[in-house]
């Protein structure tokens, strides 16, 4: 019963939000159209001190780029390291008609051997008759694994060697306004896939027989079908506004090492602001991630923190819960902490359940919560840098980001 109740609540919620509150559907014009005098960010301090002075910004096709940078941070999967943030947002059309674009690049090391190299592009063309989207990923991060279900304790678990090479494309044409549809394709590339300990065995340790052979090649590749209705204007820091994403991934045994699997990937968020001026808006965020079949390889098996950004389950271990099918809702409050909105925080809140090995069904939840502080770097593109702290039982985390997490 667990497994169809949080199953029909994780979809029908935010429609019931969207249906609660039609005038927020989108973004206000007025809002639209709102400038930034009153407000300061880290360029405006960081001018006044040095005394630069800035005569033009640099352009991209005679469009504006507004740059924000992070730099400092943390592998994604917990660990000292050195991490830098680089972010550029610009529009390619009229504000009024187009928006946001992005292009982000976040390379780490913690320089013993570690490394992440993901690149990502969200790019609107003019008046949204297209969006393209794109992220490339160069990495070698050992993770550890709790195996299938939500029983394991936090010290049952094994780690896991492998690189990955990870290259989504996918391009969706204007059906209607806020609607898309388009095509796309998907590859995963887990290289030399092997035990932190020579002496163990993942296939026994995970009980799971595809993509687990030790010191193994794991490719998952193969066309997507993608639907998005999107209101938002500026996907970095979200105004009221809702989201929607369907994705619908076919991974053909000619095409990749294994026999042939499917998934599908079901996202929504919707955005309900609280206050006519200022940031103060509560956020939600639900998705639902399964495979259609049994013979999905283990790495990619819906896991927490292995969503399409990477981004669920702020204060639970990444990839600390795996299953065939995954359920996630997270809710979280942003305000202004200073009228300049220089200073912000937010409040968060999480749980996630996955399908236990077997049975395919729910069993328990893991919840988490935690708090935050928000520094707008660039009011242009109303980028913030924030640092979050999350928490779950046995683990907690700090979290560095450029924008919203959701």
């Amino acid at each position: 019963m667990l497994r169809y109740g949080l199953t029909a609540i994780l979809l029908v919620l935010p429609l019931f939000l969207l249906c609660q509150n039609p005038g927020n559907l989108t973004t206000p014009p007025q809002v639209e159209a709102e400038d930034t005098i009153g407000q300061k960010d880290l360029i405006d301090i960081f001018l006044k001190v040095t005394h630069w002075k800035i005569k033009t910004q640099k352009r991209v096709k005679g469009k504006k780029v507004y740059y924000s940078l992070l730099p400092f941070g943390k592998l994604p999967t917990g660990g000292k390291a050195l991490v830098t943030t680089t972010q550029a947002g610009f529009y390619l059309g009229n504000k009024k008609t187009t928006y946001l674009s992005t292009i982000t690049f976040s390379p780490s090391t913690n320089f013993q051997g570690q490394f992440n190299i993901p690149f990502s592009a969200n790019v609107w063309s003019p008046q949204n008759a297209w969006n393209y989207q794109g992220q490339l990923r160069y990495s070698y991060i050992p993770t550890d694994t709790w195996g299938i279900g939500g029983q394991q304790g936090n010290d049952d678990n094994l780690r896991i060697n492998y690189s990955y090479i990870r290259l989504y494309a996918s391009a969706l044409k204007k059906i209607k306004p806020y609607f898309f549809a388009g095509l796309g394709y998907n590859l995963d590339y887990h290289i030399n896939i092997k035990p932190g300990d020579d002496t163990s065995s993942i296939p026994q340790f995970t009980k799971y027989e595809y993509g687990t052979a030790n010191h193994s090649n794991s490719i998952s590749s193969g066309p997507t079908l993608n639907l998005l209705f999107d209101t938002r204007v500026n996907s970095v820091n979200p105004l009221p506004g809702f989201y929607a994403n369907l994705i619908l991934r076919s991974n053909p045994g000619f095409l990749s090492s294994g026999e042939a699997w499917h998934s599908l990937y079901v996202d929504s968020r919707k955005y309900i602001t609280l206050a006519d001026k200022g940031q103060n808006v509560l956020a939600f965020w639900a998705f639902v991630w399964t495979t259609l079949g049994s013979n999905t390889p283990y790495l990619n098996l819906p896991a927490i923190g292995w969503d399409a950004d990477q981004k669920s389950g702020r204060g639970i271990y990444s990839r600390r819960y795996t299953g065939n099918t995954l359920l996630y809702f997270e809710t979280e409050y942003r305000k202004d902490i200073t009228a300049n909105g220089l200073f912000g925080f937010v409040l968060f809140a999480n749980v996630n359940t996955v399908t236990e090995q077997g049975t395919r069904q729910f069993a328990y939840l893991h919840p988490a919560a935690g708090a935050g502080l928000r520094i707008k770097f660039n009011k242009k593109s109303a980028t913030n840098v924030g640092i979050d702290f999350g928490f779950s039982k046995g683990y907690s985390g700090v979290y560095f980001t450029l924008g919203e997490t959701f």
